[in-house]
């Protein structure tokens, strides 16, 4: 990043800090106690803030963890600050699991009105070696298990004027228009950039695609992204279904509507970049904590970074 770059982005950061601290006013406030925010990952790091600022701000945060016993050990120090937050077990890989819990949300809540899917790994730092070895274990977690919990839940998704809202943890590394860890393959980036084409099967098959070409060896010849690959090729897909499914979502009749965004909190210093970030967690869980709550406004199929919209 160069100097005049980390500089605007450090400008932006200070503007939000500000912003972070004018409380919405009683018009703006569309939730209540009685709204159930969903928080995949949400024991640690970016899942774990993004859970306070929800539960700050009035919500009724549903914490998931895959270890159950780490998840209630992170719910009660948010409880002990007076913090409206239950927790469970989920593993998004595990189909039984994300069935398991949707029977529990539905009988304990009867659904929710927000779902954050913040769940996923990072199976390299970005080393010069770049290692694709887990990119099926990547895949699997940020893209699939990720699809799996919105497939589950949108069914549980309350009825409500404010509109259902669903927010994907991504990343810049993931943009097909970004001019760094770019795709180089001109006719896959001008498919993935055609929104009214895309369909599942689509990026099923694409993503399947990159797996076996990792595990042939022919990746890189292939113009896949040079840098944290398999990560980058997992939100990337994340990336292109949030499009695809804005549009599916869109034909919902009012009071059924449900928005589905994605957003980059930034290198943050957690666990998953082995806290080398340059944002901390209280900046990068604030724009998807901003994007579930935006008022009045039916932003749906974009990708935001800062409280900015970006391109794809």
């Amino acid at each position: 990043m160069g100097h005049k770059e980390k500089s605007r982005k450090d400008k932006r950061l200070q503007e939000i800090s500000l912003l972070r601290t004018i409380p919405y006013s009683d018009h703006q406030r569309w939730w209540s106690k009685e709204t159930i925010a969903v928080v995949t990952g949400g024991n640690r790091g970016i899942g774990f803030e993004i859970s306070r600022q929800l539960a700050d701000h009035g919500v009724t945060v549903v914490l998931t963890s895959r270890d159950a016993s780490v998840g209630v050990e992170s719910t009660k120090v948010l409880q002990e600050g007076g913090l409206d937050v239950d927790c469970h077990q989920l593993d998004i890989i595990d189909s039984s699991s994300v069935n398991e819990f949707a029977e529990w949300l539905k009988e304990k809540y009867g659904g929710l009105d927000i779902l954050v899917n913040n769940a996923g790994v990072n199976s390299n730092m970005g080393g010069s070696d770049n290692p694709v070895e887990n990119a099926r274990k990547c895949i699997e977690t940020n893209y699939y298990g990720t699809k799996r919990m919105i497939e589950a839940m949108i069914p549980l998704m309350k009825k409500s004027a404010a509109g259902g809202r669903i927010v994907n943890v991504s990343s810049r590394l993931a943009r097909v228009s970004g001019k760094r860890n770019r795709i180089e393959n001109e006719a896959l980036k001008e498919k993935l950039s055609d929104v009214e084409s895309l369909s599942e099967e689509f990026i099923d098959e694409t993503i399947n695609s990159f797996i076996q070409q990792v595990e042939d060896g022919s990746w890189k010849s292939e113009g896949w992204p040079q840098t944290l690959t398999d990560y980058s090729v997992s939100k990337l897909a994340v990336n292109t279904y949030t499009r695809y499914m804005a549009k599916k979502l869109s034909d919902r009749a009012e009071g059924e509507k449900i928005y589905i965004n994605c957003y980059c909190p930034g290198w943050v210093k957690t666990a998953l970049t082995g806290y080398t970030g340059s944002v901390t967690v209280e900046q990068g869980a604030d724009t998807g904590v901003w994007i579930a709550l935006v008022p009045d406004q039916e932003i749906t199929g974009k990708f935001f970074a800062e409280r900015r919209e970006i391109n794809f």
